[in-house]
């Protein structure tokens, strides 16, 4: 092979000892990872008000009623463009949120998913809906921002504990910190071409077609996760105006 982005062919016996050469490093990874979950589970915790009023299904509903009567929950953070078109909806956020379907195995370790939107509820929740996904979501009022956010913003992830009726945060998140949400991500740093992002050190002649302003989220001016959901001919009208194209790449 002579192309520019393809590696140099060896000998499997000389490819195999790259690999075993490199897995040295990769198993330090892992065990540092460890250690950094190790010190995560020992850091302190803040106190939550437990009755902070969220929008579900159901009407309102207090924080504390958010665990289903489990002992841990972990929240997405999910941006909202109040008023705008599925197209012009978080792409980081979609990226992020969308990959994580299965929930018995947090179930199964007393951990609660759930989404808590910036957008009105009847809206996003519609978004969802349009996307296809069935985790818990909930709308966060004005009036509850500042009690969870505490001048953050969302798209961060945030884990709390409940004992008994009071409520803690043990950890938040975000920028980069919320990479584990997004299994897509860990495939593609183990393909050749990695995440064909232009800060990634990839040698001479590699593809990066992907800035990282939001660009690397979308697909013909929509979050790419949208056009399956498109072809299947699903409605992603929010509030009964077109959809417009272009976005904000605004997930940071």
């Amino acid at each position: 092979m002579t192309a520019p982005n393809t590696p140099p062919v060896v000998s499997r016996r000389e490819w195999l000892a790259a690999i075993d050469t490199l897995r040295v490093r990769e198993k330090a990874h892992t065990r540092e990872g460890d250690a950094i979950a190790a010190a995560r589970r020992r850091l302190p915790m803040t106190e939550v008000d437990p009755s902070t009023p969220l929008v579900g299904g159901d009407g309102e509903v207090p924080l504390i009623d958010v665990f289903e009567g489990r002992t841990q929950l972990f929240v997405s953070y999910h941006m909202w463009h109040d008023g705008h078109s599925a197209a012009d909806q978080c792409e980081g956020c979609t990226f992020f949120t969308g990959q994580v379907r299965e929930l018995s195995y947090l179930h199964q370790r007393d951990v609660t998913f759930a989404v808590f939107c910036q957008g009105p509820f009847e809206e996003s929740d519609r978004y969802r809906r349009f996307m296809g996904w069935e985790m818990p979501w909930y709308s966060v009022p004005a009036e509850s921002h500042e009690r969870l956010l505490a001048g953050r913003h969302f798209g961060m992830k945030a884990a709390y504990l409940r004992d008994g009726d009071r409520v803690f945060e043990t950890y938040w998140t975000t920028g980069r910190g919320v990479e584990p949400m997004a299994p897509s991500y860990g495939i593609l740093d183990m393909t050749v071409h990695g995440r064909q992002e232009t800060w990634e050190d990839s040698p001479p002649g590699w593809p990066q077609p992907y800035e990282t302003l939001g660009q690397q989220f979308r697909k013909n001016g929509r979050p790419t996760a949208q056009w399956p959901r498109i072809t299947a001919g699903h409605d992603d009208d929010l509030h009964g105006t077109p959809s417009r194209t272009g976005g904000s790449g605004c997930c940071p």
